[in-house]
């Protein structure tokens, strides 16, 4: 078991000097390395000296993915180029992905944070993992894979998809943990099920799910259909990647690894720090990245932090499932979408006007994606054909910006809604299932 109790079980003023240290740390490195910071504290009037520890934390500016945006690609990285091991990046909301760059030191750092989350979730050496995160930019498959390998269990580099043998490698390679979004969790469950695949030939004894957020109900759903314990795993590939927080065999909310992030709650709206046992927006300020420190990062999630003592004896604190977002981002398969590329994608597109409606919806086990799009008033099609080939064409550059596939319907012109105040862009209908 990969379990170290000198940094998992540390006294909170252990924790909490060692969080004042390395924050002093990284406000310096990034005011020395990092225009965009420098720029911003003068702004401010603020000097590192300034800050003296996580009291002066509510002094410091916030960091927002549109700033990732506007210093794409490199502009926020603290180290040079040539000692970046690796980038990561997710999807903007312009098309432009937001990057994330890392140090040697970064990776070992992420890899031994993910084998303590893997240990959590009981995962031994003698475990074998199968990884149906998927891999490349995106962070969940490598970032899962390093912390198993950390923790000296087997890998099974699967990567998504391909249902059918991923359920075929499963049962004759042995898996015993899981690791995928939820959602994906279910479609493998109920392909089992489908396939009338007895469970007792499956060694699945646990699951780590996330990329998207998931209810009690789904826990319940996906343990039923793979007999296995199911725990929420958290992260960004902004802030690191999962392994930023997970649950423990307690399931009573997911352990923050404090001696890397410093977790604060605020109000969305007055952007002021809340205090621990309220829900508002969670943020996060890295304090042992090399190759991008980030300072208050606004997730945009909203959640609750809790500094009860937790039974299974970690000490880091603990936030609850997400709960709702206070931005218009979508995660749909795991993949973030925001209505702005959809408007980005139809600019330009002859026979289009620029109303358009996003409605998400979970059939079966998997989430879909309809665009609704309003054809232009002065547009006259002269056959189906016609039609058919302005869809396609829609298609492909939607497809091309978010990098899922969604259904395109065509509409008549005036038939979306308009609103007074703030056009409504996505109708969500999967917060009513389960």
């Amino acid at each position: 078991m990969y379990w170290d109790p000198s940094n998992e079980t540390m006294p909170r003023e252990k924790i909490l000097a060692m969080q004042d240290e390395r924050l002093v740390d990284t406000v310096k490195r990034v005011y020395q390395n990092v225009p965009f910071y420098r720029h911003k504290m003068q702004e401010m009037g603020l000097r590192p000296s300034d800050i003296k520890g996580v009291r002066d934390l509510h002094k410091l500016p916030f960091t927002n993915k549109t700033d990732l945006r506007d210093n794409y690609p490199f502009g926020l990285f603290a180290a040079p180029t040539e000692q970046i091991a690796r980038i990561h990046a997710s999807s903007g909301t312009t098309g432009k992905p937001t990057v994330a760059g890392y140090t040697a030191r970064d990776l070992d750092n992420w890899s031994e944070m993910m084998a303590r989350a893997l240990t959590c979730a009981g995962v031994t050496k003698s475990s074998i993992v199968q990884v149906s995160y998927g891999y490349g930019l995106f962070t969940g498959g490598l970032g899962a894979h390093m912390g198993a390998e950390r923790v000296g269990a087997t890998v099974i580099p699967m990567s998504g998809g391909n249902t059918k043998r991923q359920i075929m490698l499963m049962e004759d390679f042995g898996a015993t943990t899981l690791c995928c979004t939820p959602t994906y969790a279910i479609v493998l469950g109920e392909a089992i099920r489908a396939a009338g695949i007895d469970l007792s030939r499956l060694k699945l004894r646990s699951g780590v799910f996330g990329a998207e957020p998931w209810t009690e109900g789904m826990r319940a759903h996906v343990q039923g259909l793979l007999n296995i314990h199911a725990h929420d795993v958290y992260g960004l590939s902004e802030v690191m990647g999962p392994g930023v927080s997970i649950e423990c065999e307690e399931l009573a909310g997911m352990h923050v690894w404090e001696d890397h992030f410093i977790p604060e709650i605020i109000d969305p709206d007055t952007l002021e720090q809340l205090p621990h046992g309220t829900r508002g927006e969670i943020c996060f300020t890295t304090i042992t990245k090399e190759g991008m420190p980030l300072i208050r990062y606004r997730t945009h999630d909203l959640t609750v932090l809790d500094d009860t003592p937790c039974p299974c004896g970690r000490t880091h604190i603990r936030m609850k499932k997400l709960t709702g977002r206070t931005d218009d981002m979508l995660i749909i398969r795991g993949v973030n979408v925001f209505p702005s590329q959809v408007e980005t994608a139809l600019t330009g597109i002859d026979g289009i006007d620029p109303q358009y409606l996003l409605i998400v919806d979970l059939v079966g086990s998997l989430d879909t994606l309809a665009i609704e799009v309003e054809m232009s008033p002065t547009l006259a099609f002269d056959s189906v054909r016609s039609i058919e080939a302005l869809r396609k064409k829609v298609d492909s550059a939607v497809s091309s910006m978010l990098g899922i596939s969604a259904e395109i319907k065509l509409m008549p012109f005036g038939s979306i809604p308009r609103g007074e105040g703030k056009t409504v862009r996505t109708k969500d209908l999967r917060q009513n299932i389960h």
